[in-house]
């Protein structure tokens, strides 16, 4: 049997999970481990991508685990289920999903949206809301035994700034409340990363080198970790 711990990713799209997969390499170290993504994905494209894929992918587990209760034997091979979802999120509408996400929204009790403004920074109130909106989609239960959340603020793409881009870059001034990653994509082109997988994962392994200084500079990323590191040594 493989010793790689096997991980499971629900995200808002493709460039998060290069994301995601560069900061597990720096948080794991040499501990090998097969990232699977379940959402999106491309074979289902009536859940959607972005964070309304989230809240489809969330809310259909849901039911599955009430009618097996509690339990989705379909997650049972993982050793962790990662959830993901951008803070912007915080800003977000169910309507700008759908009128049906509206609807659900009202019939299963979910978290407000947008969430009450808070202060910025800290991030911290802010990413506290958008991880109970998501709770309140999954009914408040745990799909499997070690399920975390992964909340980049404002966006994924800050962290990978956060590598890429001088500490004391203009960009870089109010890294988790502002929108650095639409700001990146329209640097110099010298520095410019547009937002395409490609691209990011050129960059990818800057990340996992410097993840230390991502890290110091995105407190969410620091969070990632240390919930990656107690949900995995938990008994």
């Amino acid at each position: 049997m493989s010793d790689s711990l096997r991980i499971a990713l629900v995200a808002e799209g493709p460039t998060d999970t290069v994301i995601i997969d560069a900061a597990l390499r720096a948080i794991l170290k040499a501990r090998a481990f097969i990232l699977t993504q379940l959402q999106p994905e491309a074979t289902r494209p009536e859940m959607e991508s972005g964070w309304c894929g989230v809240t489809k992918w969330c809310h259909k587990t849901r039911l599955r685990c009430e009618n097996l209760h509690r339990t989705d034997i379909t997650l049972s091979g993982f050793d962790l289920l990662i959830i993901h979802l951008d803070i912007d999120v915080a800003r977000k509408s169910y309507a700008d999903c759908s009128p049906a996400a509206e609807s659900m929204a009202q019939e299963f009790c979910w978290a407000a949206l947008p969430c009450d403004e808070q202060p910025c920074p800290p991030v911290s109130a802010t990413c506290d809301q958008v991880e109970a909106a998501l709770k309140s989609w999954l009914g408040q239960l745990s799909p499997i035994q070690r399920t975390l959340c992964c909340l980049p603020a404002q966006s994924s793409g800050t962290w990978l700034a956060a590598a890429v881009l001088n500490s004391g870059h203009a960009v870089l001034q109010r890294p988790e409340c502002d929108p650095v990653e639409d700001r990146m994509a329209i640097l110099p082109k010298s520095e410019r990363i547009k937002k395409s997988v490609k691209e990011y994962r050129q960059h990818a392994s800057k990340i996992t080198s410097k993840w230390d200084q991502v890290k110091s500079i995105c407190t969410q990323a620091e969070r990632f970790e240390q919930n990656v590191l107690a949900t995995i040594n938990r008994n």
